[in-house]
């Protein structure tokens, strides 16, 4: 790993530190700017962090042996999300209010449509890798995991796309969308549909019937 990387992975605890900083600070001297700042550490610092970055080091969507000693733009992102990822409540906080989770997804570079329905259990892997469309629904515990990786020999390769899906689409609860998906307008995917990487879903799946 690269002293990039190595330095990248600290920046978790960079922002605890700063919601730690901001508490002690709340319990000196009590005023309202410290619940403001604290929503700035961990709502907007992050995404903006995840922007820079992604200008900085743009991520390839194309296979990287994570094993070589270099930079990977991934391994960056990933770290400034971690966050989320340790405690997910603090995205299915912003699920809460309709349309607050669509708004924070674009902060992070996804492109997220109109209307769109987020369940509060949904878990996404890399919040700047979304291309969603109009009046998408996702139900409960679904999954959409834009980044894979595979050992091969001695080498550890990473496979990053974006995850595509057009207007008017369900997505039924327990559903996992893989990397570089992609999912055609008013396709219909019922519980617990597997979507393999790369795979594109042209029509609604037949859902077997229950007895």
């Amino acid at each position: 790993m690269t002293i990039r990387g190595r330095l990248i992975s600290f920046y978790p605890a960079l922002i605890l530190l700063l919601v730690l900083a901001d508490v002690l600070w709340f319990g000196y001297r009590p005023s309202v700017w410290q619940p403001l700042l604290l929503l700035v550490i961990v709502y907007l610092l992050p995404p903006l962090s995840l922007r820079l970055h992604q200008v900085i080091y743009p991520i390839r969507e194309r296979p990287v042996d994570l094993s070589k000693r270099e930079y990977s733009a991934w391994w960056g992102a990933h770290q400034i999300q971690v966050l989320y990822t340790a405690v997910p409540q603090l995205e299915a906080i912003l699920r809460i209010v309709p349309g607050l989770y669509s708004a924070w997804l674009r902060l992070c570079g996804s492109r997220i449509g109109r209307g769109v329905y987020w369940t509060p259990n949904i878990e996404i892997t890399d919040r700047s890798m979304l291309d969603i469309g109009d009046r998408v629904l996702f139900g409960h515990k679904c999954k959409l995991l834009g980044h894979a990786i595979k050992p091969k020999g001695k080498a550890m390769i990473l496979y990053v796309r974006r995850i595509k899906i057009g207007n008017d689409v369900f997505i039924g609860g327990g559903s996992r969308i893989g990397v570089g998906a992609e999912i055609a307008a008013g396709v219909y995917l019922p519980v617990l549909t597997d979507v393999h990487i790369n795979q594109r879903i042209e029509t609604s799946p037949i859902e077997k019937s229950v007895v």
